[in-house]
């Protein structure tokens, strides 16, 4: 073999390309964008061509030219958390398709953010942020993220008052909780329970907060007793703990309310496996989320839904049009919640 052969070829150029296809320049970089109009055998004949000279358009080139990165940073409680996980998995698909890449950005375990990360994150220049956790504040990304709008997964308690006015432009995805655990409450009525305890999340956690004050005002209306609060932190392992400490010390409960899914796995188990207990027979166990493992015959949960496409498709819609319209006021989109009804229940 050869120097020659050994010497690195030069990369293709989109001017190439559109010499060899005998096109524009611009009708090139159309090609690779599945939103621009360009007539279908065109755009085919510019996509082989462009594989046969390994030609591949350069972001940042383009990001210079339009002031669109095609990043979008996410910041995330933490990873390996199985809702956080599976909406992760599914948002990043959605983004891709519509040819974005993401940034994951991770909080402390106090749901805040290191302003250097923040700095880090800007450097990127990301075309928008989703924040899952709401103690990074629309104030504090605004001092960093610049043109960037941040969008925020928002869960508006009863009586709320909507704050959005009085902070820096941002957009939300609301998330009703109302009519999921008011359906819970009168399915658990139906079958009896008065005691009701909430297994909750990290009191750190708006997410938690809103979703404890939305289930005393639903039991408080349906004229049942406040629920016993019993602390968790949205894991297995200290819900399992919790469970066994409140029906060995206290008096326990006809049925427990978690915050999460994962929570009442551990709560599940604590009953079965540590108490003796029978689910839904001695007690009754209602769960948050709907993910995948729910409806695993070894717990057969039943819980509140949130509808994952439905909640990624929204977030896809907010970024879109704000990018299509970066001058508008905060932009929303809300989704409800419903409830699954399976096997721990009954």
């Amino acid at each position: 073999m050869s120097d020659k052969d050994d010497a690195p070829r030069s990369r293709a150029t989109a001017e190439m390309v559109a010499a060899r296809a005998n096109v524009s320049r611009v009708a090139v970089s159309r090609a690779f964008n599945p939103h621009t109009s360009l007539k279908p055998e065109k755009r085919e004949l510019i996509l082989r061509i462009a594989k046969e000279l390994d030609y591949t358009p350069d972001r940042a080139a383009r990001a210079l030219v339009s002031g669109r990165s095609h990043l979008i940073a996410i910041i995330v409680p933490d990873v390996y958390a199985h809702w956080e996980s599976q909406e992760i998995d599914a948002l990043t698909t959605a983004l891709q398709h519509e040819g974005f890449a993401t940034l994951l950005f991770k909080t402390r375990t106090d749901y805040s953010m290191d302003e250097q990360l923040l700095a880090t994150m800007r450097g990127h220049n990301p075309d928008s942020v989703i924040a899952f956790v709401e103690n990074v504040k629309p104030s504090t990304l605004a001092r960093f993220m610049g043109r960037a709008v941040p969008i925020y997964v928002h869960y508006p308690a009863p009586g709320a008052t909507d704050d959005s006015v009085s902070n820096p432009l941002h957009d939300r995805l609301n998330v009703l909780q109302w009519d999921g655990i008011d359906q819970a409450v009168a399915l658990l009525q139906g079958y009896g329970a008065r005691r009701i305890a909430y297994l909750s999340g990290a009191p750190e956690s708006r997410a938690n907060t809103s979703r404890q004050h939305t289930l005393e005002e639903v039991m408080a209306r349906r004229g049942l007793p406040p629920p016993v609060v019993v602390k968790g932190d949205f894991s297995y392992d200290a819900a399992y703990r919790a469970t066994v400490n409140f029906f060995r010390v206290g008096d326990g409960a006809d049925a427990v309310f978690a915050v999460n899914d994962v929570g009442a796995f551990g709560v599940i188990d604590a009953l079965r496996h540590e108490l003796g207990l029978r689910v839904p027979e001695d007690v009754k166990v209602v769960g948050f989320d709907d993910i995948a493992q729910s409806h695993w015959k070894s717990y057969n949960l039943t819980t509140v839904k949130f509808d994952l496409d439905e909640r990624v498709n929204a977030l896809v819609r907010l970024i879109l049009r704000r990018l299509n319209n970066p001058a508008a006021p905060g932009l929303q989109e809300t989704l409800n919640t419903r409830l699954i009804v399976r096997g721990t229940v009954g």
